[in-house]
């Protein structure tokens, strides 16, 4: 008898080979050809030369990406289980992520954090164990905002240039670069070594007999010394392997509140205490200490904003978080992601996004806000280009891949967002998120096949950027255990190799050669949704809802008489249908998220989406864009419906104008 696992696993690959006989069968397929040229053949004569406006970020954790070491010893060493580089991004490696129809690479972990491998040759003091997650460390406890982590160079002492030489190379490869800038929280022991003259370090100056004062780059408990977390669960730093600084102790005389605001002088296990709080003005009562901007800013533009703090006194951390972006615009960066934006206050974005605005209007600015009631706050009074989408989209489509809510909810969830919808952006994985194939996630509902109709409905439904992870496209899976990060999200603490992708990274040629026929088919799967994302221009269009009512699916099964039957079928909650259409083009989107049933469905299409399509009565041969595949539809005038089968977890992206 199989152990559960097993078991599920087994149904699992059964299923996947069903699903690709299906596919083979109904599909022309050239057998001397890639999946990538298939692609290029069956949908490129649909699409622009160009992007069309609507972003998609790749985002990659840039010291796992090029790593082709399959140790993944837990706690592992950088020489146990290697370390990828800023090199490993030939090239080669940039056009196999821009055939994603990817427009920018997020590269997470850049700036200098915490690493417990020894670089005191080079002049940086080693970090301690004790206040350091993992044995590579959080890429979100930056401790030298203005040079980059040393892991990631060939010759560590040449950091920045090889930095400034990777920009180079995704600039001319077509891709701009968006990095990680995190205003809440810096490394108990920041140290810029690499600061411009003139440049003070956070801290440098404070005030540190005083809980606040305004200026003060930190917060601090006044009279007490920090005190390393007490460990839980049988934790222990490095997983218990000897290091000359893991002895439970950290000097810091007085104690600095922590990263997520805990003003305790020794900080809960839980807490992120590997980080300390920046102070923005904000007193500890919650009242502010600097300039309040008039409602009437929430409708005006960048240029007003810039104005306005041009003559105002602002808060020390401010200007040197202003500074530090600057400085990487100047370096070539095009955008930045922003680490718990919620935590700093909306008027420093204000100032802050302003002024990289005026320096460039085309910078790519992203933050993570998870609270609904914000969001309207922070793109039209702090000016962020784009939030994430995670408390409300991403969350409820989630659970319809866990078949714990009806797909139709979809409808409400982008409805109730429609006045900023261009600004939420879509993703299903992230470094925070879990991969789509573990077990917490989809792993018992399909797995990566999942999270195809899932993509098609986050990439297609909205305006807004579609953001991929790094070995989402071919099915990671996120099951290593590492160390300090657990399974089910691929680590972002340790040293690792990440399976699937190393398979597509095939030894450094980037070409999928060690992919299994599932993982090619996946990634080939990622690429046509991904470039119609970005080049089919009705995803710069309206947004029509189609609501699937019970009435519209059924199966079918064949009496004893051999005669096909029509069968109700109840779960209508599984098919999610819209049409996204502009003047000059319409596509009709539904996606499937049942992973069991095949299922019959005859939609009605609204008088206003055959109008807007210019089709007038008879029958039309339209396209589905993900298979090439034809449909008939039949226009009278009064009553169109259109007619399809839909295999378990199969979506259409029907091109009707």
């Amino acid at each position: 008898m199989l152990p559960s696992n097993l078991k599920r696993h087994a149904r699992y690959f059964s299923f996947i080979a069903l699903t690709l006989g299906v596919t083979l069968a109904c599909t022309p397929v050239n057998q001397d050809s890639s999946p990538e040229e298939n692609k290029a053949s069956d949908l490129a004569r649909f699409l622009p030369a160009e992007p069309q406006g609507k972003p998609v970020v790749y985002q990659v954790f840039t010291r796992l990406f090029g790593n082709k070491n399959q140790t993944n010893t837990p706690w592992g060493s950088i020489a146990e289980n290697g370390v990828g580089k800023f090199s490993d991004f030939t090239d080669t490696a940039l056009q196999g992520i821009k055939q994603l129809g990817v427009t920018h690479i997020w590269y997470t972990g850049v700036p200098h954090h915490d690493v417990i491998t020894d670089y005191v040759a080079y002049g940086i003091s080693n970090d301690d164990p004790d206040v350091v997650k993992g044995r590579a460390g959080s890429p979100y406890a930056v401790k030298d905002y203005y040079n980059v982590n040393p892991d990631l160079a060939d010759d560590p002492a040449q950091r920045l240039a090889e930095f400034e030489a990777l920009i180079k190379r995704t600039h001319n490869n077509g891709m701009q670069v968006i990095i990680d800038i995190v205003p809440n929280h810096v490394a108990r022991n920041y140290q810029s070594l690499s600061k411009p003259q003139g440049v003070k370090d956070f801290g440098q100056d404070d005030d540190t007999s005083v809980t606040y004062r305004r200026d003060n780059n930190f917060y601090y408990v006044v009279g007490e010394d920090f005190k390393v977390p007490q460990p839980l669960d049988g934790y222990q730093p490095l997983g218990g392997q000897p290091h000359s600084l893991s002895d439970g102790k950290f000097d810091e005389s007085p104690a600095k509140w922590t990263g997520n605001g805990s003003r305790l002088a020794q900080p809960h296990f839980h807490d992120w205490y590997e980080t300390v709080k920046v102070n923005y003005g904000v007193k500890p009562d919650g009242s502010y200490d600097f300039p309040r901007l008039p409602e009437q800013y929430l409708k005006l533009g960048i240029a007003d904003h810039q104005a306005f703090w041009a003559d105002k006194d602002v808060p020390d951390s401010w200007r040197k978080f202003r500074d530090i972006t600057h400085y990487w615009l100047q370096k070539g960066v095009d955008g930045f992601r922003y680490d718990m934006a919620e935590m700093v206050p909306v008027e420093f974005w204000s100032y802050l996004n302003s002024s990289i605005k005026t320096r460039n209007p085309q910078a790519f600015l992203l933050a993570e806000v998870y609270n609904p009631s914000q969001y309207h706050n922070y793109i039209q009074l702090g000016k962020m280009d784009y939030l994430y989408d995670k408390v409300d989209f991403y969350d409820t489509l989630k659970a319809v891949m866990q078949q714990r809510q009806s797909a139709q909810k979809l409808h409400q969830v982008q409805t109730g967002i429609a006045d900023i919808e261009p600004h939420m952006l879509h993703f299903l994985e992230n470094h925070d998120e879990q991969r789509i194939p573990s077990d917490d996630f989809a792993g018992l509902v399909g797995g990566a096949q999942m999270g195809k109709p899932a993509l098609v409905a986050s990439a297609l439904i909205s305006r807004s950027p579609t953001l991929i992870y790094f070995g989402q496209e071919v099915g990671e899976d996120g099951s290593e255990d590492m160390g300090f990060g657990k399974p089910s999200r691929t680590t972002i603490f340790d040293y690792a190799g990440v399976p699937a992708h190393q398979r597509w990274m095939n030894n450094g040629q980037f070409d999928g050669g060690q992919l299994s026929l599932e993982e090619r088919a996946l990634r080939d799967y990622y690429i046509k949704v991904l470039n119609i994302s970005a080049y089919h221009p009705a995803m710069l269009g309206q947004y029509l809802a189609l609501p699937m009512q019970a009435s519209f699916v059924y199966a079918t099964q064949k009496d004893q008489a051999g005669r096909l039957q029509r069968l109700s079928y109840e779960d209508a909650a599984r098919v999610f249908a819209f049409v996204r259409f502009t003047p000059s083009s319409s596509l009709l989107v539904i996606s499937h998220f049942s992973e069991q049933n095949s299922v019959n469905i005859r939609l009605p299409l609204d008088t206003k989406i055959i109008e807007n399509a210019r089709l007038g009565s008879g029958q039309h041969v339209v396209v589905d864009l993900l298979t090439a595949e034809q449909y008939s539809l039949n226009v009278d005038g009064q009553k169109t419906v259109f007619n399809a089968t839909l295999a378990p977890m199969q979506s259409l992206v029907i091109q009707l104008k």
